[in-house]
């Protein structure tokens, strides 16, 4: 299966079945949190069959219900779009090994969360892992021209990155971000206030990278 698939099928799963993950699976997903820590000098951990960092409370928006599993993703202070771009790519991985999951900024108890958190480091946030009990829902998207300054006539592997870009995860689906083009070079910044937008926006960097078929050489 390729990455854009992979990314139009992954969507936020909050409820997950009591299944365990396969030791298999969590091996790869190891190998692959390695890679982007060695990459991008972050401290991203994976905690598997640990229900007490969402053990259930008062029901509110966004809770998750089941889950055993997570990525806290820790890096050092500052480091806000490398949490969201190898997060990301942690997430995809997971996806492509049928392994479901969500980002969570604020329904998690971060008293009971576990991971190593060293000098200098602080943990952004978690992503809830396991198999859910469905496979989420698409989520609205904005139009490419709402998000950039693509017009017709623009290269395909523009708009292909755009179309990428609006398939990622942001908080409370808020898509505040814009990219712009000045010929084989792109800039990507965030477009007004909102929650968590810098880590967004290392989110939706991947996914232009996946969606364009560029590297990290594009970004001007």
């Amino acid at each position: 299966m390729d990455m854009m698939e992979i990314m139009k099928q992954r969507h936020s799963v909050r409820r997950f079945t009591d299944k365990a993950l396969e030791e298999g699976a969590i091996k790869i997903l190891q190998q692959e949190i390695d890679a982007c820590n060695r990459e991008g000098g972050m401290h991203i951990q994976l905690i598997t069959d640990e229900p007490e960092a969402f053990q259930a409370g008062k029901p509110t928006y966004g809770q998750s219900k089941g889950c055993r599993n997570y990525l806290a993703i820790i890096g050092q202070r500052g480091k806000e779009m490398e949490a969201g771009y190898y997060g990301e790519r942690v997430v995809l991985k997971a996806q492509e090994l049928g392994i479901n999951s969500c980002w969570v900024a604020l329904t998690y108890k971060k008293g009971k969360t576990q991971g190593a958190v060293n000098a200098g480091e602080k943990r952004y946030l978690v992503v809830a892992l396991g198999y859910g009990e469905n496979s989420g829902a698409d989520h609205k998207v904005k139009a490419i021209t709402e998000i950039s300054d693509y017009k017709n006539g623009d290269p395909a592997w523009y708009k292909a990155g755009l179309e990428a870009a609006l398939l990622a995860p942001t908080a409370v689906n808020q898509q505040k971000f814009r990219f712009e083009r000045n010929g084989d070079q792109v800039m990507a910044k965030v477009s007004g206030f909102g929650f968590y937008t810098k880590i967004d926006l290392g989110i939706v960097k991947y996914h232009f990278e996946i969606g364009s078929g560029k590297g990290k050489e594009v970004w001007k």
